[in-house]
């Protein structure tokens, strides 16, 4: 039982990463079928593979909505850095050619720049060989889950005590 369990284990990693090259560490329960399956992975380097399916079109001719292509793009980028808790803070896009129903759309980043908790990764995507996306994706590698983060509450505090000191002036 504990084989079968072992041996099912390594199947989904296999899937997850075919090449068994880098382990994934970040946005694990992505769902591939939105947002594209992992072709190759290496330290810095990603391709998926994203198929368009009916559910991201935008409307009754065959167009795909743009942000599933930008999720694709995403998605490569986090995984070109491969740290767990690695979150986009900017990025500079552009749609360079529509996509369709049924298109392959072929997402390759590279990771381009690290300076401390920084990455910029380049992020290309084509349909056969149209570039249809390219953009720079900024990113910042935090020290826990963004969610897990004390931003807020530290702003809320910060505001709070800003507010009774007013209330005392």
């Amino acid at each position: 039982m504990e084989n079968e369990q072992a041996e099912d284990d390594l199947e989904l990693d296999e899937y997850q990463n075919p090449e068994n090259q880098v382990m994934i560490k970040t946005h694990e329960r992505i769902n591939q079928n939105l947002c594209g399956e992992i072709v190759k992975m290496e330290e810095g380097y990603v391709e998926l593979s994203l198929t368009t399916i009916p559910d991201m079109l935008a409307d009754d001719v065959g167009l795909i909505h743009g942000g599933f292509i930008f999720g694709a793009a995403d998605y490569a980028a986090m995984l070109a850095v491969n740290e767990r808790n690695v979150v986009l803070v900017a990025s500079d896009c552009q749609f360079l050619s529509p996509v369709k129903l049924h298109d392959v759309v072929d997402v390759v980043a590279r990771l381009r720049h690290k300076e401390g908790r920084k990455r910029n990764v380049h992020v290309q995507a084509f349909v056969l060989d149209i570039k249809v996306f390219e953009g720079e994706f900024k990113t910042v590698i935090t020290e826990k889950h963004i969610l897990k983060l004390k931003l807020l509450e530290d702003e809320e505090k910060m505001s709070g005590t800003q507010n009774s000191q007013r209330q005392k002036s």
